[in-house]
């Protein structure tokens, strides 16, 4: 057995422990197998242990990936900052992305989208935990830009994602989930039909899905340390 067909084995009962902790189906949380600065071989041997879902940060290295696996119908999410030069390319080449935090990029993604692609699937990023270093909307500003990316054409919003600021035990953790919960209900009771709330990493995965994650994305537990320099 491999280390990452063990990794996987690993983190998928993981899933299923804490999903049935929060009295939930393991099959409503969808794993992202987060692979920014592995190789294609890694990708590819995740993907023959059953993985088909994978989430990028930078886009030159994603859309290398995307060239050496074509022969893979690999589900890509980007979940990386997004600079707004760089668009057409994730607009042209991603199922999801994660990390839309203002109205321009989705404005952009919208108009670059093409129309033989089905619509691309939006999160908008929430800075939840207020902290300067990280991108994303804050939660005052969700509502107004979830309705408005909800009208734009070529893009389908489907939820919420997050980055918690770091915490050590489940309740600390489980405090800013709960308000991405709490905001995903807020916005719903204002009429729209999200389904989505990505959040939760290798450190805090099962304090995520006992807060309704639907969506967890997974790195290190699966790939392992990284070791080679990141790359935009």
């Amino acid at each position: 057995m491999t280390a990452i067909l063990s990794n996987l084995q690993a983190v998928r009962a993981a899933i299923h422990r804490a999903a049935h902790a929060a009295n939930r189906n393991a099959e409503s949380v969808t794993l992202l197998a987060v692979s920014k600065t592995f190789p294609p071989s890694a990708i590819r041997e995740a993907y023959a242990a059953g993985q088909t879902c994978f989430g990028e940060n930078y886009l030159q290295e994603a859309l290398d990936k995307m060239q050496a696996l074509a022969d893979l119908p690999i589900e890509w999410h980007f979940i990386g900052p997004i600079q707004s030069n760089k668009t057409r390319p994730i607009a042209e080449n991603f199922s999801w992305v994660h990390s839309v935090d203002r109205l321009k990029v989705a404005e952009r993604l919208s108009e670059q989208r093409p129309p033989d692609l089905p619509p691309l699937n939006i999160c908008l990023q929430v800075n939840i935990s207020g902290e300067e270093s990280k991108s994303g909307a804050t939660p005052h500003e969700v509502s107004a830009l979830a309705h408005a990316i909800s009208r734009l054409p070529r893009l389908k919003l489907r939820g919420l994602m997050a980055i918690p600021a770091p915490a050590d035990d489940e309740a600390a953790q489980r405090k800013p989930l709960s308000a991405m919960r709490a905001l995903l209900q807020q916005v719903n009771s204002e009429g729209l039909q999200l389904d989505t709330l990505s959040m939760g990493m290798s450190h805090d995965m099962a304090a995520a899905i006992l807060e309704g994650s639907t969506m967890v994305r997974i790195g290190t537990a699966i790939f392992g340390i990284r070791t080679r320099t990141e790359k935009s």
